[in-house]
């Protein structure tokens, strides 16, 4: 177990991610592929490497992804667009600077044709309704600077229908609280500035709640720890301001755990096979407690900060301090 964070062979593994064509994995996780090159690229950038891909590939495929038809993204070339990656894709394009290969019309029709009539919104054109589709198509409109067309009293309508008797939040109304839930419905709130609508105290309580004996999160009362939750129950107690209700070092060190310190990247527990998609939550999570030498992480929009401050797009999300960089003193010769 490493005390530091690997960054050199973190980056190194997401390097490496897109050059394994000839394996299985590959192939099989292409449903994931817009959404694993926005993880890969967000650690970089938080890791200051965000150099580290080919921004001319990188734009290339994601624009090979865009459905012409329907108007939004699909994860991989000639799949059926749908909010995740095309929110994931809006995020590529606006971290490399890239956003005018949008047809930004074409793209906010997609999103708003998706909105239910009880306010929530539908992922593809097949229906399935999640409140993680809600979050993505008001943080793509927040982005596209395009909130304006969306109904938002009818979208915090459907948010308030999700929150539970313990403060937390659901995937439909009337679904049992998760971590993952809490945070697109708080988030999406923080957006259109309707954290009014919160019982603050209540869900950091629950939130808190999350933290196990061994420092790790898990999303629900009686599950394991997991690494992408220190992103999630994170992210939403630094937009309740409320990060210090959880002990910071016994997190810290069950991330650093969870590397693996030949290969690099971020596993969901220690021992585990790692992945780009806890890598990312990983080190985003580790942003937010303040971990040295890394970058700002917005936790509303999940993207490096500088980004969403030089769009004018921040909200009163609270992390912890920078920690400064130990170093360590030359040895006399």
């Amino acid at each position: 177990m490493s005390a530091e964070l690997l960054i050199p062979l973190h980056v190194s593994y997401i390097q490496n991610l897109g050059k394994s064509k000839d394996d299985l994995a590959y192939h099989l996780t292409a449903h994931l592929r817009m959404n694993a090159i926005y993880w890969g690229l967000t650690a970089l950038c938080i890791m200051d490497h965000q150099d580290a891909l080919d921004r001319e590939e990188m734009i290339e495929y994601v624009m090979s992804c865009w459905d012409k038809e329907a108007g939004g993204f699909g994860a991989h070339p000639d799949h059926d667009a749908h909010l995740l990656p095309t929110l994931s894709a809006i995020q590529i394009l606006m971290t490399q600077n890239a956003l005018d290969e949008l047809d930004v019309e074409r793209v906010v029709k997609f999103i708003l044709s998706l909105q239910q009539p009880s306010g929530v919104f539908a992922g593809d054109s097949f229906g399935e309704i999640d409140t993680r589709f809600l979050y993505c198509a008001v943080n793509a409109l927040s982005l596209l600077d395009r909130l304006s067309d969306l109904d938002i009293e009818r979208t915090v309508s459907y948010i308030v229908q999700c929150r539970n008797f313990d403060g937390g939040f659901g995937s439909i109304a009337g679904a049992e609280s998760h971590a993952t839930q809490v945070f697109v419905c708080l988030a999406a709130l923080a957006i259109l500035d309707r954290l009014d609508v919160v019982d603050h105290d209540t869900l950091a309580w629950w939130l808190s709640e999350r933290q196990l004996p061994n420092g790790g999160l898990n999303g629900r009362p009686e599950k394991l720890e997991d690494v992408c939750y220190s992103f999630w129950v994170l992210s939403a107690l630094s937009i309740l301001n409320k990060v210090d209700w959880i002990d910071v070092d016994k997190l810290m060190t069950f991330i650093l755990s969870a590397q693996n310190p030949e290969t690099g990247g971020i596993a969901d527990r220690p021992g585990d096979m790692v992945d780009v998609f806890h890598t990312h939550f990983g080190v985003a999570g580790l942003s937010i407690l303040g971990y040295p030498g890394l970058l700002d992480l917005d936790p509303v929009y999940c993207m490096p900060a500088n980004i969403i401050e030089a769009k004018g797009l921040k909200k009163g999300w609270k992390a912890f301090q920078r920690r400064p960089l130990q170093v360590t003193p030359a040895t006399a010769t």
